[in-house]
């Protein structure tokens, strides 16, 4: 893991790993780089750029009120500054999904593509509202194989994963102390969350909208509550030719080691590689925040 100092003076952690075409793996809300080990056990050459975002996993706690999508869409270009990449695919997961939304309606040359995992446009309150129901609270168990075994229970949508596989998430998303486990963020991600809550909705298509003519692509989990099929349904319309995989079995969000996943993820890349090589950057309208 290395480190870079965003405007503020923050110390961000990052991965970057390999060579080839630039893609830059966002997690979500109280997640890390370490959300992308199962999918970059299967991916093509490429250079996978994997940010900690601030207050998350190897990164500096800067308390609620940077807790943002404006400010971590500024620390996700400042990484590609800071490695020198110009433009990069990015694959994001729920909020990193959104944070690459923003970034490619805003800063369309640094965006060659982008693949939602689980998230988009239209998310559902109802899910949002059960995230907001753990977010910030330690677990009361002592160890951690005492959350592997009950992971199976507490994640509504998730069928058929296997123990081994929850006792992989339960070291990516929490750490034994010695008086118990904690968290792996800061816990004030929950003031930033509750009050982006209480905010009057956001229209997010135009930003949706203004990805016009990048290779996009989309992975939900058959049975999550953040992304309903009508809200994928609406994105393919707008986009037909947006990738698309529906993982069975999975809730928010897949793994993005599953087939299905997998088989969207190289078609993108495989879209976003030819593109590249084929022509300049590509232009197109861009929305002001």
């Amino acid at each position: 893991m290395d480190h870079f100092t965003a405007e503020d003076g923050a110390r961000l952690a990052f991965r970057d790993e390999g060579a080839g075409l630039p893609v830059l793996a966002l997690a979500g809300l109280t997640r890390d780089g370490r959300d992308f080990d199962y999918m970059a056990r299967h991916l093509p050459a490429v250079r996978l750029i994997r940010l900690d975002s601030r207050g998350r996993g190897g990164s500096d706690w800067t308390g609620a009120a940077s807790y943002n999508v404006g400010q971590e869409v500024r620390d996700a270009l400042a990484l590609l500054d800071h490695l020198g990449v110009a433009r990069a695919a990015v694959i994001g997961s729920s909020r990193g999904g959104l944070l690459g939304m923003v970034m490619g309606a805003t800063q369309r040359a640094r965006v060659a593509g982008l693949l939602f995992n689980d998230v988009g446009p239209q998310i559902e309150r109802a899910g949002l509202e059960r995230i907001g129901t753990y977010i910030g609270i330690a677990p009361t168990v002592p160890t951690l194989d005492e959350i592997a075994d009950r992971s199976a229970a507490q994640f509504p949508g998730f069928h058929h994963v296997p123990a081994t596989r929850w006792a992989e998430e339960t070291v990516r998303h929490y750490v034994q102390t010695a008086t118990g486990v904690a968290l792996t963020y800061d816990p004030a991600l929950k003031i930033a969350f509750d009050v982006a809550m209480a905010a009057p909705p956001v229209d997010l298509w135009p930003l949706f909208d203004a990805l016009a003519g990048l290779p996009l692509g989309l992975v939900r989990g058959a049975n999550s509550d953040v992304l309903s099929r009508d809200g994928a349904d609406a994105m393919r319309a707008r986009r037909p030719d947006m990738h698309f995989a529906e993982v069975p079995d999975r809730g928010h969000i897949p793994f993005l080691d599953e087939p299905e996943a997998l088989a969207c993820i190289r078609a993108f890349l495989d879209q976003v590689a030819l593109a590249e090589n084929a022509a300049p950057p590509l232009g197109g309208r861009s929305v002001t925040l």
